[in-house]
């Protein structure tokens, strides 16, 4: 017998009630105190024991209401079954520099994908509990308001923002990046939380963003919750976003910005 595959709704209301209880063990062990327990990539690239148990709880709760599924998490990796239609991706804390810092802009974030395509997701600010969700085809929200995108059209005008990867290789070529956009843009904002960025984006906050270096759980929801709200995102020269860049820009924005993105080799560099 085929299993019908779950509503993106139903899939929606686990994933908030999961993200919710992962932010609120976040919140709770950063008042507490909270300190470097492993570093990843560079020795400026940490994970905190919050980053952990907070991806544990996650899976621990989707183990329990949905055991056939698998996961994706940034700190333990896959899990769960390999031939899994429905797949979990957890950021369990999402700038985690910016948690460990006390700065109030770090997230959990949490999608899920049915045959390998994004169906639902949720970002959670783990400081002020503000809340993003989006379904595939029915729109992104934040406090039960629809999010629409910026509506600016010229590239001069906007408030464009980014991220930059650990390595100081990749971090010396992304800063020529922005050095060489910054004259043909309002300005830009590097916040430290590529989810939070995006859910930005979404709701005009800013009117672009792009980085890259994105893994899936950076991507997942707040790459939902901003196509929902009618940025379009992709990579260059026709490409999905992913590693390799990822522009979210409203439509007539996002060929401009591209364009110079491409120019500068934003794709480029280690």
């Amino acid at each position: 017998m085929v299993r019908s595959a779950p509503e993106p709704q139903e899939l929606l209301e686990i994933a908030i009630e999961v993200a919710r209880e992962a932010a609120a063990t976040a919140y709770r062990m950063r008042v507490q105190g909270v300190s470097v327990a492993a570093t990843k990539s560079t020795i400026t690239d940490v994970v905190t024991a919050a980053d952990r148990a907070a991806e544990q709880q996650v899976c621990e709760a989707l183990r329990r209401l949905r055991p056939e599924d698998a996961v994706l998490g940034e700190e333990f990796g896959e899990a769960g079954t390999g031939d899994a239609a429905v797949r979990w991706i957890v950021d369990p804390i999402d700038g985690t520099v910016n948690y460990l810092y006390g700065v109030p802009h770090s997230a959990v974030s949490l999608a899920v994908e049915v045959d390998g395509t994004v169906v639902a997701g949720v970002v959670r600010n783990i400081v002020n509990g503000e809340e993003w969700t989006a379904t595939a085809g029915h729109g992104a929200w934040r406090d039960g308001q629809r999010l629409r995108c910026s509506t600016e059209l010229d590239l001069g005008q906007a408030l464009v923002a980014t991220g930059f990867g650990y390595d100081p290789r990749r971090r010396e070529h992304q800063a020529r990046v922005v050095a060489g956009l910054i004259p043909h843009v309002r300005d830009i904002r590097r916040l430290g939380a590529a989810a939070l960025d995006l859910c930005f984006a979404a709701e005009g906050r800013v009117d672009a963003y792009f980085e890259k270096g994105l893994a899936a759980w950076d991507l997942a929801a707040g790459g939902l919750v901003a196509t929902e709200a009618g940025l379009r995102v992709g990579g260059l020269a026709g490409t999905a976003a992913g590693p390799d860049l990822v522009i979210a820009a409203p439509p007539g924005l996002f060929a401009p910005l591209h364009d110079r993105l491409a120019a500068l080799e934003a794709a480029g560099g280690p």
